[in-house]
């Protein structure tokens, strides 16, 4: 059986190579993404048949969306067996004195209820097969957060803790959830942090069956 797996934020840099990385090797992709032409060009130049590629629009702060979207995925392959979560952003630079309760919101907004709503759709359907993995991106400094970048690192660690639960909740179920920790993602190579094509290594090989065991780690790639 082929594995299904979601990958969010597949229109980015990290994104792109992890679906082009993913797909090379026979899984098939449910794409979530809120962006329609970054969307539509990135999915013309990944050219995979339509019976290995769902892909959606979809506020991932909401959740009916998500949900709506897990059943669609589910409808599609039967079968759902991963997700890789790359959305996020950074509001730093800022005192916590001078953050503004927007600047919070947006950041819990994409770190927060992004990472909820999806746990809480798709962590059922892997439980139920028996197998599956779950990959996020973090900051090597969430335990240890420099000045002004308070609001990104506390809705990381909450992230963080998320990935954790969920690999306590499903260990029995041979669902493994792991976080990869990383000072900065280097995408032009210019050796100031880890390169997409160094993590996109390490999921390769938490999805090997030979990484089974590993879960609920913070995986240091720095």
């Amino acid at each position: 059986m082929t594995k299904v797996i979601v990958i969010t934020g597949a229109t980015g840099a990290l994104g792109n190579l992890t679906a082009k990385t993913f797909a090379a090797q026979g899984y098939s992709l449910a794409l979530l993404d809120n962006d329609q032409n970054k969307l539509d060009v990135f999915t013309r130049d990944l050219n995979l048949p339509n019976e290995r590629l769902f892909t959606s629009i979809v506020d991932l702060r909401n959740g009916q969306a998500v949900r709506d979207s897990a059943e669609a995925v589910s409808a599609k392959f039967g079968n759902v067996h991963a997700l890789i979560h790359l959305v996020g952003g950074w509001v730093g630079g800022k005192t916590l004195a001078e953050t503004s309760e927007d600047d919070l919101n947006s950041m819990l907004g994409q770190h927060v209820w992004t990472t909820f709503h999806l746990f809480q759709a798709f962590s059922p359907k892997f439980a139920a097969n028996n197998w599956g993995r779950v990959i996020t991106i973090s900051p090597s400094t969430v335990s240890n957060p420099p000045a002004k970048r308070g609001i990104y690192l506390a809705t990381k660690a909450a992230q963080e803790n998320f990935v954790l639960t969920l690999a306590a909740e499903l260990k029995e179920h041979g669902v493994t959830a792991n976080i990869i920790q990383v000072r900065a993602i280097d995408v032009d190579n210019k050796g100031t942090g880890t390169t997409p094509a160094e993590i996109v290594a390490a999921m390769l090989y938490l999805f090997s069956d030979e990484a089974g065991k590993i879960t609920g780690a913070r995986i240091p790639l720095y």
